[in-house]
């Protein structure tokens, strides 16, 4: 055997300053390409953000780490342990002996084990802290976004960053980077271990290291393009499906199930390719690996056999049988990091993809925000001015051009005109759902730019068309968590608005069960609710759009009897199509192509015989032909 170790020696040293090399070479180069792709992120900037959420966890993080130095023990100790009960039994046995080794054996596997428990609870609660803070992270971002920047996002792609991203990010603190840690212990242990045992077999697997890196960098490279393929085909179904199964009704009554099945099917098609390619990649690199594997103990039997007949002496180092049993089970040890490394780079890369689409959400800024000098609004009157304001959703595409006005404290004003004029625009700009271009809108005398977005939404209850109720109980839809509110006092809101009227015909009253988008209940019982939520909050100015419309006549005769009084509480502004629920505004304003065109009472504007009285008319003549 000795007339192979000059080549040993340089082969071994030739295959660790390669691995070496070839890590560093492509990682460079991966770092170089990744910064010519949109929105992709190189590793090191996604392990800085992730840091941030594991860094008051650091402790945690050391104990494992200490907990991990003393289960790896078994790994580094046991190979060495079997040559020895090898060597003594083919030598000379002693039972005592043997004994003594079994009880090492058995204690250090016993203490490995319940190591590794311990880390693995140290983990998993630490992680779902780490996931926790992150979700809520992103949960508040996205809440944060204007109405013009949620519209633009699919629901779908939002619902998945949340839950299958974040998922995805938890296998990270809690499986992955451990045991990469883990194995790269191992692997040095490992390697360490077998140069105080035999220089020259450690030479011979080391020459294995240059294919072991290249095979392990070009798998990264490959794995995480194929994982960003399965995540975008994941969002696309996500968002398909959560767009079509809301949408289902209209699916079924114009008989397009085909059609969005062909859909789904392109969809699907596309997500089970990129499944086909991730597997693919992973399942070229595992077998290589194991070709490697399975080459050196090939190659450790010839040269361990040749050494062990001729009885070879190097560097002062005996091959004996205890040597090769010890190296077999050390080639082993060595390659079986190497391979989980592989499974756990497969991880790596998944939570990196999903990491990237993470921070792509949370790195959006949003468009509305509070300004430096913002103040809270803590008294409001109800006086609303706007001032020459300009309004587009979209570059120029003016929605509002110069509009005027001022609505006094207390005064109910109702805005009507043909769809697109501006009517809803002007209620979405007073509470700062968009932001204007041009102009100012004033509350009080107040810019409202210099009030905090939140102290500004507080004081304004809207009643919308399309009324929103979430899953759960008529009182939890009325309340929204509000505390310190009684039953009674929620009762009193129902009856000033006529809610209580629908209450009274439900078999468990408030407390009766709300389904998703309030589907069990009619769009007359769902306007009755949201009025009642919006009276018990008690806002100094409501907003009513288009709260009368799709409504039986029944339902509307309790709503204009609840406009009535809505009118005595404070500020009120209405838009509406039907000009009998704003007949008794103190002002009407009548709006075309983003300006105002007419302004005064019912009264006052019928006499002018403009615009408003022609609406007016067309809505009496219809009303006499039913």
């Amino acid at each position: 055997m000795y007339e192979y170790y000059p080549l040993l020696i340089v082969g071994g040293i030739i295959g660790l300053m390669s691995a070496i090399f070839i890590a560093a070479y492509f990682s460079i180069k991966d770092k170089k390409e990744a910064i010519g792709f949109d929105r992709n992120m190189r590793d090191g900037e996604i392990i800085k953000r992730l840091a941030k959420y594991a860094r008051p966890h650091l402790k945690s993080f050391i104990l494992v780490l200490v907990i991990m130095l003393l289960s790896i023990s078994y790994d580094i100790i046991s190979p060495t342990l079997v040559g020895n009960i090898e060597e003594m039994i083919k030598d000379e046995f002693v039972f005592s002996e043997l004994l003594l080794y079994v009880a090492v054996y058995a204690g250090i596997l016993a203490v490995s084990l319940v190591c590794t428990y311990i880390q693995a609870m140290i983990l998993q609660k630490t992680g779902q802290k780490i996931l926790s803070a992150l979700r809520e992270d992103l949960f508040i971002h996205i809440e944060s976004l204007s109405h013009n920047q949620l519209h633009e996002m699919p629901v779908g792609k939002l619902v998945t960053r949340v839950t299958n991203d974040t998922n995805a990010i938890s296998m990270l603190f809690t499986n992955i980077l451990v045991n990469l840690v883990k194995n790269i212990f191992v692997i040095f242990g490992v390697v360490g271990a077998m140069l105080m045992l035999n220089y020259g077999f450690t030479l011979m697997v080391l020459c294995f290291a240059p294919f072991i890196a290249l095979f392990t960098v070009i798998f990264r490279k490959f794995s995480r393009k194929a994982y960003r393929e399965v995540k975008d085909g994941t969002t696309d179904i996500n968002t398909f499906l959560s767009e079509n199964l809301s949408g289902m009704k209209i699916i079924q009554i114009f008989n397009r199930e085909d059609r969005k099945m062909s859909e789904f099917e392109q969809k699907n098609q596309k997500l089970k390719s990129a499944k086909y390619r991730q597997i693919f990649v992973f399942g070229i690199f595992r077998p290589m690996v194991y070709m490697l594997y399975i080459t050196s103990v090939l190659c450790l039997l010839y040269l361990g056999a040749r050494g062990y007949i001729k009885n070879t002496v190097f560097m002062g180092q005996t091959v004996t049988s205890g040597v090769v049993v010890s190296f077999y089970m050390y080639i082993t040890k060595f390659f079986n990091p190497i391979q989980s490394l592989a499974e756990q780079f497969n991880w790596l890369q998944s939570a990196f993809a999903s990491a990237e689409k993470i921070f792509s959400v949370i790195d959006i800024v949003p468009e509305i925000v509070d300004s430096p000098d913002a103040t809270e609004l803590t008294e409001v009157k109800g006086e609303i001015e706007f001032q020459n304001v300009w309004f587009a959703y979209e570059g120029e595409n003016w929605v509002l051009k110069d509009v005027s006005f001022k609505v006094n404290a207390g005064e109910t004003v109702a805005f009507c005109g043909s769809t697109g004029s501006g009517k809803t625009t002007i209620l979405a700009l007073i509470c700062r759902n968009y932001d204007i271009q041009k102009g100012r809108i004033l509350i009080d005398g107040r810019d409202i730019k210099t009030i905090k977005i939140s102290s500004l939404r507080s004081h304004f209850g809207q009643m919308l068309q399309d009324v929103f109720l979430f899953s759960g109980t008529i009182r939890s839809n009325i309340l929204l968590n509000k505390d310190g509110v009684t039953d009674e006092e929620v009762l009193s809101a129902c009856r000033y608005v006529n809610a209580d009227k629908l209450i009274d015909k439900l078999k468990d009253g408030l407390d009766e069960k709300v389904m998703e988008r309030g589907s069990n209940f009619s769009a007359g019982q769902r306007q009755l609710i949201s009025f009642a939520r919006t009276i018990i909050h008690k806002p100094e100015i409501m907003i009513l759009d288009e709260a009368t419309a799709n409504i039986d006549t029944e339902t509307e005769i309790l709503i204009q009897d609840s406009l009535e009084k809505l009118m005595n509480i404070g500020t009120l502004l209405i838009v509406a199509h039907r000009l009998s629920t704003i007949r008794n505004a103190d002002r009407i304003i009548y709006l075309s192509h983003g300006e105002i065109i007419e302004s005064g009472t019912h009264t006052e504007l019928l006499e002018k015989q403009g615009r408003y009285y022609e609406l007016y008319k067309l809505q009496q003549d219809k009303a006499a032909l039913s």
